[in-house]
């Protein structure tokens, strides 16, 4: 009782400092709108390319896979300088999922954190699934892709790398893009983003690295090729969702800090830039009617994993092969 009283009074300081996706406000409206462009024709090779990869487990690992990685996102950890990170994820789905399927839950985490939360700009939104959702998913699988059949330990070496790469790309597009919309001078924006996203990268390799050991160690059958097409177990796909759960109640104690973007707007002094969301449902995490307490982040977090986790689902059944239709039996033949 005395903890659920101290969680409940725990105001914003205590609370997790959110990741800043890209706001609207940082970027021009062609740099978004041709961020939006190549993002939707990956999105389009994504559906038709995932149903041949979906077998029988891999359906809900996509639902769990959003949940956690969710969840994950909003638990900054410090770095240097007074700056946090947060996981991105991509490598980790793609690794566990394969790139297809992997952009789609990437996408689902993403929308549902600019829709739900105003976590990232709308116009915004297409460069910040192809930032961190789609560049992060291709780069991190082909890599993991040459070394498989490999020892597992070069495997999760390489995973590791993979997870770094995979932040600092995603960094440098940022860059990229923030230079093209005249945001940023691009001699400046590029090194200060790749300086403190480097940290953040390494961040991000422990955390996929220990996701991927702990999966390969206790059900391996997940992520490996020839065991996707198995029967789904109930108890490991509740154990799942309950490990999703789990991480938004360590949400309230995350780093304050504020993340990579952040730091390098304010220190770049485009941080003002930001446009105001147009509307407001669950803003910054926190329920209106319960404030900023740590209950408050705990119960929005888990309403977003339920939301990412069963948009998920529901598009991975939608995509789902058709079963082959079993040929009649003789006797029914006969008596046709």
């Amino acid at each position: 009782m005395v903890m659920l009283v101290t969680l409940w009074g725990l105001e914003a300081g205590g609370r997790a400092a959110q990741p800043l996706h890209i706001p609207d406000g940082f970027l021009s409206v062609a740099v978004a709108a041709l961020c939006w462009l190549v993002t939707i024709a990956l999105l389009a090779v994504a559906v038709r390319r995932t149903p041949a990869l979906l077998g029988e487990r891999q359906i809900p690992l996509m639902g769990i896979m959003a949940a956690f990685i969710f969840a994950a996102q909003m638990i900054n950890f410090p770095v240097a300088g007074g700056t946090s990170g947060h996981l991105l994820g991509g490598a980790l789905a793609a690794i566990a999922l394969g790139p297809w399927p992997a952009m789609l839950v990437m996408t689902a985490v993403l929308a549902v954190q600019a829709l739900l939360f105003q976590d990232g700009g709308l116009l915004a939104l297409g460069a910040n699934i192809l930032n961190m959702g789609l560049l992060t998913a291709l780069l991190a699988f082909g890599l993991y892709r040459a070394v498989a059949g490999q020892a597992r330990g070069v495997r999760l070496a390489v995973a590791g790398i993979a997870a770094w790469l995979s932040v600092m790309a995603a960094a440098l597009a940022t860059s990229l893009q923030l230079w093209l919309s005249g945001t940023a001078d691009l001699a400046v924006v590029v090194p200060a983003m790749l300086g403190v996203h480097a940290l953040i990268g390494l961040g991000e390799a422990l955390i996929t690295v220990a996701a991927l050991a702990f999966i390969l160690r206790t059900r391996p059958e997940l992520v490996e090729a020839e065991g996707r097409a198995g029967r789904a177990d109930r108890g490991w796909i509740g154990a799942g969702f309950a490990v999703a759960l789990a991480v938004v109640l360590l949400a309230p104690f995350a780093s304050a800090d504020p993340d990579g973007l952040e730091r390098v707007a304010e220190n770049l002094g485009f941080i003002e830039q930001a446009a105001e969301p147009s509307y407001s449902l669950i803003p910054d995490y926190v329920l209106p009617f319960l404030g900023e307490t740590a209950i408050s982040t705990i119960l929005a977090g888990a309403i977003g994993v339920l939301v990412v986790a069963a948009l998920t689902l529901a598009l991975a059944r939608l995509l789902r092969p058709a079963r082959p239709v079993a040929p009649p039996a003789e006797a029914e033949r006969r008596t046709a």
